[in-house]
């Protein structure tokens, strides 16, 4: 059996937030050693409860949760709750938590796991204040790190305005330390993740497992779609988050070219732009492998098995 990839799962639930969460937590080819939450998609009082609430609900009761960064590292928060909702998690009813946050920071978590562990690869599905805190506290993880993944970024348009992505959006100045860091980065942009549309078929295929976690998925995606359609007109909502964590799973799901990537930190209309060099002409050394293709298919497949994997009484352990 192949050995496992050690994981840290950084994000701000959020709906894909929510999905990527249970297929890192239950996918064959991963161990989660944490979660780490982050604001962004709402608070992150609200973004905490919501992973918490979320290990309850599918019975992941071994991985430690962590609360990170309250606030973009200069500027002020500017959540999604007109994608997300006021809880960040709207649509299907949430139980309580039955378990609370760890009382180590998640930046000090981050840090001490990537001291000491091998192999860590950071994936990150929220904004990137965490995870430029961590760098910024201890660079020494950097040799340590394997890589980051994230989501995040867009080669062409943005979705929060014309040029701009959300995660990248929320906290530009922390993506520009992590995008200037050296870490090997690959990055899951719009480009991808709008491959990755949850269509009538797809939710049908969840309805009909007959399962707690993959009816809840199915709900998830079914609030998710109803604020997609209205503001941005698409027919299924496109499942972002989860891209990054099969991206690591499975390489060959995603098509990907190294280039450059600059952070626009100071534009009127460009702020939190990822300024992907895709033709070279600035000539700077690639600093990201950028995705721009998806087997959608096979991501899928990937995904919905993981979610069937989740029993009538769901459980991380083994």
């Amino acid at each position: 059996m192949e050995k496992k990839q050690k994981i840290i799962l950084d994000c701000d639930p959020g709906h894909d937030d929510a999905i990527a969460l249970l297929l890192a937590a239950r996918h064959p080819g991963l161990e989660l050693l944490a979660i780490t939450t982050v604001a962004g998609n709402q608070t992150l009082e609200k973004t905490t409860r919501n992973a918490l609430s979320v290990c309850t609900l599918a019975h992941i009761r071994d991985v430690p949760v962590a609360r990170g960064m309250a606030q973009p590292l200069v500027r002020e928060a500017r959540y999604a709750s007109d994608i997300h909702g006021e809880s960040g998690l709207d649509g299907p009813a949430l139980p309580q938590p039955e378990r609370e946050a760890v009382p180590e920071h998640a930046v000090d978590l981050i840090i001490d796991l990537v001291r000491s562990t091998d192999d860590v690869v950071l994936v990150a599905t929220g904004p990137l204040t965490n995870v430029a805190s961590a760098i910024t506290r201890e660079p020494a993880i950097l040799s340590r790190l394997k890589g980051l993944y994230l989501m995040g970024g867009a080669i062409g348009l943005g979705n929060v305005s014309p040029a701009a992505e959300f995660n990248i959006y929320f906290d530009p100045e922390a993506a520009a330390i992590v995008f200037n860091s050296g870490c090997p980065i690959t990055m899951i942009p719009l480009e991808v993740t709008h491959q990755a549309l949850a269509t009538p078929a797809i939710l049908e295929r969840l309805r009909a497992l007959g399962r707690p976690v993959p009816s809840f998925v199915c709900q998830l995606l079914e609030f998710f779609g109803n604020t997609y359609r209205q503001v941005f007109g698409f027919t299924a909502p496109p499942v972002h988050d989860p891209c990054a964590v099969a991206a690591l799973i499975d390489p060959t799901l995603v098509s990907q070219h190294s280039m450059y990537v600059a952070i626009e930190t100071r534009g009127e209309y460009t702020l939190g732009r990822t300024v992907c060099d895709v033709y070279g002409v600035l000539g700077r050394r690639a600093n990201a492998c950028v995705g721009y293709g998806l087997d959608a298919p096979r991501f899928w497949e990937l995904l919905i098995e993981t979610l069937a994997s989740y029993g009538e009484e769901s459980a991380s352990d083994g």
